[in-house]
């Protein structure tokens, strides 16, 4: 059995948790993700993220390995329990304190490794990570539970799943191979082959009814559990499983209560009912399997068609999804896992004062060349002359127009001296005389400026982050390679 240590989830920051869903986004189509990538995905507003993929890798969140091609992070299983148990914890909060069950699926153990060949998990694909399985694994017993609940089946009520992990009603008992008497046996091993019989005529197959998935209640009442394995009665080996379910229990009996029935049921004896195998698409169920059960059961063969031509179309328009936009939709499916905070108002609050900031900075650039045209025309080379006979002794006024984004030391270098066209000048005691016109073009200023607010818009945007990952695995392709030439060259020509 697997350990769940939860000891570290209370410490992990906000940062921590969406650099982990970048990693679970990153390994859709990646076994190994590479820092970048996550860099990219996660897109933390101050970056950061090696630190925190060094951090989760401290804590065994996550795992950093060496692949043929490249190194990369791959999510472990502590850090997938994380994920979901985040999500759950604010799902199913309960006020009055009532117990649940949780459960975790985590196929790939010893005792699983069998299972790529016994269940359709992969379908189309060719290979899929165990994280990946163990999810299908969860929502598809989500599914049956919800089904056979709803139809009156003895079974835990499902309360909610997400990833991995299934939570359901808590059954106040123990396992059937745990109960050694029992007031009436033959009324129990009657009730249990019902049950099989029962799920046989809504469609489906449980495959591993045994002692050990059979819970017994305070009351002794069967409730049936575990459920990713159940198949479709239309499936190949249907008989053999359905034949192998009721030899289990009539062995169980035998050998714990000494009881044995002439009775069991056969998979003859099976009548539908349902399509609860339909409704949830169990194993073993093709489509035109599908089509023929929902003729038989009333439906419009037209209706039906339709549908599946539409699935069809679907399954095409996926197939053809565009590879650019990749981590993009990454990057949104991150921000709706983590369901952001931060409002769209101060966004759109941010870029309206860009834009009258920029209109501003227009406006002031017109009304300077306007002011500087007239400085030029009302030029008269007696008045300065007067002007410098009189010598006034009032100091000179320096017209100036504010620009926000433009530093001081900016606009003292662009105000220069200049005696010619100026119209007022300083008292003839001072050194230097300043002139109302500047000498830079107003061209330059507007490029400047929009240089600059340019410049603060990028400050916003994450950095790229230099990988020490990625650079040591580098710098050691070109250490093997150099040692590679080494020893050939020593081994074929001699060379030292």
């Amino acid at each position: 059995m697997g350990k769940l240590n939860v000891t570290m989830l209370r410490y992990l920051t906000r940062e921590d948790f969406r650099v982990l869903t970048a990693i679970e986004m990153g390994m859709k189509n990646h076994e190994l993700v590479p820092a970048s990538l996550a860099a990219q995905i996660a897109n933390l507003r101050y970056g950061g993220v090696h630190k925190l993929l060094k951090e989760l890798c401290k804590h065994r969140l996550l795992s950093y390995e060496r692949g043929k091609h490249y190194d990369g992070y791959r999510l472990t299983n502590a850090g997938y329990d994380y994920l979901a148990l985040k999500v759950l914890a604010q799902r199913v909060a309960d006020e009055e304190g009532n117990p649940v069950c949780l459960k975790l699926h985590r196929l790939g153990r010893t005792c699983f490794r069998n299972i790529k060949g016994k269940r359709d998990y992969h379908q189309h694909r060719k290979s899929a990570s165990w994280l990946y399985l163990s999810r299908i694994s969860a929502t598809r017993e989500f599914a049956y539970m919800k089904a056979l609940t709803d139809r009156g089946f003895p079974v835990p009520k499902p309360i909610d799943f997400n990833r991995h992990c299934v939570v359901m009603e808590l059954v106040e008992g123990g396992p059937l191979c745990g109960v050694y008497e029992v007031n009436d046996v033959e009324a129990l091993y009657d009730e249990l082959m019902n049950l099989i019989v029962t799920l046989g005529n809504y469609g489906v197959i449980h495959g591993d009814f045994n002692e050990f998935n059979v819970m017994i209640t305070n009351d002794g009442k069967p409730i049936i559990i575990d459920f990713p394995q159940m198949i479709s009665t239309e499936h190949v080996n249907a008989e053999l499983y359905f034949e192998r379910d009721v030899n289990c229990i009539r062995d169980f009996f035998k050998r714990r209560f000494g009881y044995e029935s002439e009775l069991y049921p056969t998979f003859k004896d099976i009548l539908r009912e349902d399509c609860v195998d339909i409704e949830i698409k169990a194993s073993g169920l093709t489509k035109q399997m599908e089509k023929d059960l929902l003729i038989e059961m009333g439906f419009d063969k037209d209706e039906n068609d339709e549908t599946y031509d539409d699935d069809d179309d679907d399954d095409d328009n996926v197939q053809e999804s565009n590879i650019e936009n990749e981590i993009d939709n990454l990057r949104s499916q991150v921000e709706q896992l983590m369901q952001e905070d931060v409002p769209l108002l101060r966004y759109k609050q941010k870029d309206e004062n860009v834009e009258s900031l920029k209109e501003e900075i227009d406006t002031s650039i017109e009304i300077r060349r306007v002011k500087i045209n007239d400085n030029k025309d009302n030029d008269n080379t007696d008045q300065k002359n007067k002007l410098i006979e009189n010598k006034p002794d009032i100091p000179c006024e320096i017209e100036t127009v504010a620009i926000n984004t433009v530093s001081s030391s900016n606009c003292t270098d662009t105000l220069e001296t200049d005696s010619i066209d100026g119209n007022e000048f300083s008292d003839i005691r001072s050194i230097r005389s300043i002139s109302t016109a500047a000498t830079i073009s107003p061209d330059v200023i507007k490029k400047r400026t929009k240089q600059s607010l340019e410049k603060r818009e990028k400050k916003g945007l994450s950095r790229k982050i230099l990988v020490k990952g990625e650079a040591s695995a580098v710098t050691r392709v070109r250490r093997e390679n150099r040692d590679t030439i080494k020893q050939s060259t020593t081994g074929i020509w001699g060379w030292e």
